[in-house]
């Protein structure tokens, strides 16, 4: 189900440009999942996101936080955009 108002899973810990390319990747897989997206901007801001978020682990653990948040799955918006060859995506 997906929520209207939600916050961002975000950690204390990081540094204000590293939250700022978090926020970036997450308004990214929700506009993916409502209006759509362009697929290379997507992967771009995804690959920036991989540097805040390097461990498999710890991507894993945001993907749970931001699903139960907002109702969206980073893996599944990811893998959808990877598999679509189009210019612009929706999920």
């Amino acid at each position: 189900m997906v929520k209207e108002n939600y916050s961002y899973p975000l950690l204390p810990d990081w540094s204000t440009e590293e939250i700022i390319i978090a926020c970036e990747f997450y308004a990214e897989v929700e506009k993916y999942n409502t209006n759509g997206v362009n697929r290379e901007k997507f992967l771009e801001k995804y690959q920036d996101f991989l540097k805040v978020a390097p461990s498999k682990m710890f991507q894993k653990r945001l993907d749970r936080e931001y699903e139960k948040l907002s109702g969206y799955s980073i893996y599944q918006s990811v893998k959808k955009v990877k598999e679509n060859e189009k210019k612009f995506v929706k999920g």
